[in-house]
């Protein structure tokens, strides 16, 4: 399920949009502040399409500390300024596409798609959050900076974890998804023990881990930053 926030202070416009790029796979979550806007991106989305120009703060402003906080989520800037140094800003602020007002649905809906493609793609090869930058493709992890060797399995716990970031992935999942060798019998802890030593190597106190989190009774989630 895709999970689009759309911040736009024009009303109107805001549901237009929302219908607009609504499906049966795809949310979109409305907001026309600033102040609403900081209250609900603790949530996971696929993608921002933030107005430059709210009521109390700057579109740009918001993305530049969503960037500083280590948030890669992909961004769409909407703006009624068509100055080249307004697009210019933005994309240096760590936009990823600038749409001007007036626009058509059928370009808006074609350039979230467009996002949506290239961020799926970005998220199964390389991952940056925080302190940590995982490279899936090429099997480079690193936390601060430093490397950090995993095992095949830790690996594939990581990843999981990763792609479903926010989300509880119940432990009969994971254990189908992670040992996909054939093999008719997992020890029960097997799973258990492999989170263990992947807090070992990720976390700064592996007891109270802050982002390889135990859903008690359920299952496991990567925490997204709040």
């Amino acid at each position: 399920m895709e999970h689009i926030f759309l911040l736009e202070d024009d009303e109107a416009l805001g549901r237009g949009i929302a219908m607009a790029l609504d499906t049966p796979e795809r949310t979109v979550t409305l907001a026309q502040t600033i102040s609403q806007a900081e209250s609900l991106l603790h949530q996971q989305f696929s993608l921002l399409i933030l107005d430059i120009n709210l009521p109390d703060g700057s579109g740009i402003d918001l993305l530049r500390r969503l960037r500083v906080q280590g948030n890669c989520v992909p961004v769409i800037l909407l703006t009624a300024n068509d100055l080249e140094l307004d697009e210019v800003t933005g994309l240096e602020a760590g936009a990823d596409d600038y749409i001007t007002k007036p626009f058509s649905l059928a370009v808006l809906r074609a350039r979230v798609g467009a996002q949506l493609r290239r961020s799926l793609q970005s998220t199964r090869e390389a991952f940056s959050q925080g302190p940590f930058f995982f490279d899936f493709q090429r099997m480079e992890f690193q936390r601060d900076g430093m490397a950090v060797d995993l095992s095949k399995t830790e690996q594939k716990l990581l990843r999981i974890l990763v792609e479903n970031r926010g989300h509880t992935v119940p432990r009969d999942v994971l254990v189908d998804r992670i040992w996909t060798d054939g093999a008719s019998f997992v020890e029960e802890n097997a799973l258990s023990v492999t989170m263990k030593r992947l807090r070992g190597k990720l976390e700064q106190d592996p007891a109270r881990p802050e982002y390889l989190r135990t859903v008690y009774g359920i299952g496991y989630t990567w925490a997204v930053e709040r």
